[in-house]
């Protein structure tokens, strides 16, 4: 079974830091670009971070400055550290992954199922 699991969500105070990580499992013969986005309750989901297999990366403007998205080919991982982090951080965050299964001609996108990260005092 193909899967992306979140982990590391949780309570944080504003200014405090917390890293995501986000692990592709299961037959994969390659892993494309991988990304964060995040819902907060009441708007749409939205693109937080990219990452391309090269590096290349892209953040919404918000989190320009105090989030780095970053991965590690060989354990098929992508991480999201966060810094400096405010109310309007709150969210559930979902990682996102194009995948080329074993035997497939073509990649498909994947959905993990989230992690909450909740920024309060």
């Amino acid at each position: 079974q193909v899967q992306l699991v979140e982990s590391g969500g949780g309570l944080v105070q504003p200014g405090g830091s917390l890293r995501l990580s986000c692990a592709a499992s299961g037959s994969i013969s390659s892993v494309y670009a991988m990304r964060w986005y995040r819902q907060a309750p009441g708007k749409e989901r939205e693109l937080v971070a990219g990452i391309t297999s090269g590096g290349s990366t892209v953040y919404v403007n918000s989190v320009k400055g105090r989030f780095t998205i970053s991965r590690d080919n060989a354990k098929k991982t992508v991480y999201l550290q966060m810094n400096s982090l405010k109310p309007e951080d709150t969210a559930v965050y979902y990682c996102n992954a194009d995948l080329l299964i074993a035997g497939a001609d073509v990649a498909m996108n994947y959905w993990g199922k989230g992690t909450l990260v909740t920024v309060s005092t």
